[in-house]
């Protein structure tokens, strides 16, 4: 499972445990998303705009209690070898055909279980199930947003191979949350997507082509930064965390070119559309009558228990 935690004493360390996308980051992208639908939809979705910021992150909580949930969040290109784009096949089922299931799901099956999030999604609108599109349009920006995440399309995806530990939560936790609050994440309105599932490839294909520079920019600047001034310390929960400096978080957003905010606005963007391109699919519904209780919280606790106990 792609996490973990590094003790020191009794201080924690902020890495990629720290959530992919953040916590923060996921529900900022969701909520930014409401603002750029069509008039028809954008009154139901910020009627119901708590749900789907709030919600945004569960499927990070289920990944830790829910079998087969972990690779919904990645796709290890880098496993198919330089040629993996033009390797593996954007389908599904034969993408099956010529890896197993089994294989593919050890790699992470990223941008195919956001397509069948997607047609879950259509499906909730045509049915009118009002608990079924916010659960699922939350669970999509979720996985959407993972997929334009560079080191979501590596096996280093932390930087574990190179020597550069932590640097996920880092690029996708600790940036956001210094300079998301400065960020221009207006997206342009929703348009619709033609062929989403090609969509999603692309949107994995720009992400995975600015993976070097997410780790060597890293690796440039930490060789200028003493270790006391890389990182400093901080309260959170009333647990001391080390964490990147502020200093070198802002060099390296800097030396990157904003590409964080960059990446947020893409998402933001995507789910968006996708969104839209799921209710124009299901026949456009009338949302606004839409009424009934949301749905229940999912428990995450229990199944935890249980998975701890098993591993």
């Amino acid at each position: 499972m792609k996490f973990f935690i590094l003790w020191s004493f009794s201080f924690f360390f902020i890495s990629d445990w720290d959530e992919r996308w953040g916590f923060y980051a996921h529900s900022l992208i969701n909520r930014m998303a409401v603002f750029s639908l069509p008039p028809e939809m954008i009154g139901f979705y910020k009627r119901e705009i708590q749900f789907i910021t709030e919600k945004a992150v569960n499927p990070d909580r289920r990944r830790y209690a829910v079998e087969g949930e972990a690779e919904k969040h990645y796709l290890d290109l880098d496993h198919y070898g330089d040629s993996a784009l033009q390797v593996l096949p954007e389908y599904w089922h034969e993408a099956v055909e010529k890896f197993s299931e089994d294989s593919l799901r050890a790699n992470g099956i990223g941008p195919w279980a956001a397509y069948q999030t997607f047609l879950g999604l259509t499906k909730a609108f045509k049915e009118k199930n009002l608990g079924g599109i916010l659960r699922l349009s939350a669970d999509l920006g979720h996985y959407l947003g993972d997929l334009n995440v560079p080191l979501h399309t590596t096996k280093n995806y932390n930087g574990q191979l190179t020597g550069q530990d932590g640097i996920h939560g880092f690029w996708e936790s600790r940036i956001p949350e210094l300079q998301a609050s400065n960020y221009s994440l207006w997206a342009g309105k929703a348009e619709y997507v033609e062929k989403p599932q090609l969509a999603i490839w692309d949107a994995i294909r720009e992400a995975h082509s600015q993976v070097d520079s997410v780790l060597r920019i890293e690796r440039e600047l930490s060789s200028q930064f003493p270790e006391d001034q890389k990182y400093s310390y901080e309260e959170r929960n009333r647990l001391t965390v080390r964490v990147y400096s502020r200093e070198f978080t802002t060099e390296y957003a800097s030396a990157l070119d904003q590409q964080v905010e960059r990446q947020m606005r893409k998402s933001i963007k995507m789910i968006a559309d996708f969104w839209f391109t799921a209710w124009v699919n299901a026949g456009q519904p009338d949302l606004i009558q839409l009424n009934g209780p949301l749905p229940e919280d999912e428990d995450f606790s229990i199944k935890v228990k249980k998975n701890l106990r098993e591993n």
